[in-house]
């Protein structure tokens, strides 16, 4: 009888190749610092009738922002970039490695673009005042959307009056914010002169729907937004 040949199946080799792409480890944008401050995953929808709170803080090491000169730094880039791209920047709180902001924006996208604008005019401004090149901010924007005219009123609280918070401020108006501006105030508005550096609410929660929640006072001390 004929010897029958055994059939022989090529198997393939599996090699090692990496894809771009893909769930595996260490893929995805990287944080600025040596970890995520903000999660990066993907923000919510903002519809235009909400204003939203901004957090930006800065990276270690560098000087206080609660300074005469550096106040006028960013009350000049505020001034440039308060409303621009569909974004608005109504109220602000300067604190010692931190910026905490109410704005408005038309949706998610004018949002990013007007937070993102004012982090670039704020980074050139404070670099050229400290002599400095490199990073300032320690990575993208924390933000919140505020819906309900409580939320709105917190937040007011919690930014206006971040001084009394972190102990830089007692009872008053914090001149490191956008307090002498605001005219919200039980006790009424400090400054007599409409402020350039800072936009118009346009929103009816912002504007006037968180004023049934009460007027703001000078001695609030938020524990929270």
């Amino acid at each position: 009888m004929a010897n029958r040949r055994k059939k022989r199946t090529a198997a393939q080799e599996t090699f090692g190749f990496m894809r771009r792409g893909g769930a595996r480890k260490g893929a995805g944008r990287k944080p600025n610092g040596e970890r995520a401050l903000v999660s990066h995953a993907t923000r919510t929808k903002l519809a235009s009738r909400f204003p939203v709170h901004v957090t930006m803080k800065l990276r270690a090491g560098l000087p206080s922002l609660r300074r005469r000169r550096t106040r006028r730094v960013l009350l000049q880039a505020f001034g440039g970039g308060c409303e621009r791209f569909g974004f608005r920047l109504v109220e602000y709180s300067i604190q010692s490695n931190h910026l905490h902001l109410i704005a408005e924006a038309t949706n998610r996208r004018a949002l990013a673009r007007g937070a993102q604008g004012l982090a670039v005019r704020i980074a050139k401004g404070l670099n050229r005042a400290w002599g400095r090149k490199g990073k300032v901010f320690a990575d993208r924007y924390h933000d919140r959307i505020l819906r309900t005219p409580r939320e709105v009123r917190n937040a007011l609280a919690y930014v206006l009056r971040n001084g009394a918070r972190h102990g830089s401020v007692g009872a008053g108006v914090d001149s490191f914010s956008s307090g002498p501006w605001f005219d919200g105030w039980r006790e009424g508005r400090v400054a007599r002169r409409a402020a350039v550096h800072l936009a118009t609410a346009r929103s009816w929660l912002l504007d006037v729907g968180w004023r049934r929640r009460g007027l703001l006072r000078w001695h609030e001390v938020p524990g929270g937004a």
